[in-house]
């Protein structure tokens, strides 16, 4: 089977129209998100559903951890999570490694309400995925599971500096003084 570096033609073709469905199931996939965390109140913005999942799924975490692990920035995160904490979902204690930090857990309101929701948007997957055969979907999710494997894996070559290298340019003064000037 060729790689994409033995016909980069075929590669960029297949990626463009991975790149198109991707983001289409992205804004589809946001839009049903977004149904789902409007119905807890409209000002919840729709990454209030993976938030309250992140929580549900790792347990109480920093806003530093949540944004990092969502990829947004950390005064969007504080925002959901003042909200989400007025909306009695979920609460902020000390944590105990740093008392300068806090900790963000689901309530347990919030536990009951991201069972309803996840409920609620299984449902919603179940019936639009009904009729495919469940080898299929086991395929999909590999699938989707090696493309974020590869994503990650490939962020982390791109964050990683060469052993003894910063990869940012000097500024220019210290460029001159490296360069013997």
């Amino acid at each position: 089977m060729p790689t994409p570096s033995e016909n980069p033609q075929e590669f960029d073709a297949a990626f463009e129209t991975i790149e198109q469905q991707l983001s289409l199931f992205w804004r589809r996939a946001r839009a049903v998100s977004h149904a789902i965390s409007r119905s807890l109140h409209p000002e919840v913005e729709p990454g209030a559903y993976g938030l309250l999942m992140l929580l549900q799924r790792e347990g109480p975490m920093r806003v530093t951890e949540i944004a990092a692990l969502i990829g947004i920035g950390k005064p969007s995160v504080s925002r959901q999570v003042a909200l989400l904490e007025q909306l009695g979902l979920v609460t902020k204690a000390d944590d105990p490694d740093d008392r300068r930090a806090q900790r963000v857990a689901l309530s347990p309101a919030g536990v009951a309400e991201v069972q309803e929701l996840r409920s609620r948007r299984l449902s919603f997957f179940r019936e639009a995925l009904g009729s495919w055969d469940l080898t299929d979907l086991s395929q999909l999710a590999g699938y989707f599971s090696r493309v974020n494997e590869a994503l990650a894996a490939a962020g982390q070559r791109k964050h990683q500096k060469p052993e003894g290298q910063d990869p940012r340019p000097a500024p220019p003064a210290q460029q001159s003084m490296a360069d013997g000037d």
